[in-house]
């Protein structure tokens, strides 16, 4: 039997813990914590991010959060908290439940992702565009 996407993301949210955008900003900057930003880099180029966020396109992070690939990325490791996020949670969700199955259990999701974070008149940080500043 074939799942819609949303069916997918129902089924994410109903196992994976979800913060509201005030909870996450209540641990910006804490230690152990890390933002990751899932979204593609033209977003954050476009719209700019949650500051101190990372940047792991969700095609790659599984990759950089798995220990044994070699493209595995070593903040994964360092944090005792991440907090994974993306312009309306829909990737975030099925993120996060990719970790909870790879056994990660110190995984959440941004609520409303980046969208509601920035509708909340949360801190954003901009994100520059190597390519324009070349060109200008």
């Amino acid at each position: 039997m074939r799942k819609t996407a949303q069916q997918l993301i129902d089924e994410a949210n109903a196992i994976v813990d979800q913060i509201t955008p005030t909870e996450a900003s209540a641990l910006l900057g804490k230690d152990g914590v890390l933002f990751v930003d899932l979204r593609d880099i033209r977003e954050l180029w476009r719209e700019g991010t949650i500051p101190s966020a990372m940047s792991a396109p969700r095609g790659m992070l599984e990759f950089w959060v798995d220990p044994e690939c070699k493209y595995h990325r070593k903040a994964f490791d360092d944090a005792e908290k991440l907090v994974l996020f993306c312009a309306s949670a829909w990737r975030s969700a099925l993120a996060a439940r990719a970790l909870l199955e790879m056994g990660m259990n110190n995984v959440c999701h941004l609520e409303g992702g980046f969208t509601a974070w920035r509708d909340n008149g949360l801190e954003i940080a901009p994100v520059k565009n190597p390519y324009l500043e070349k060109a200008g």
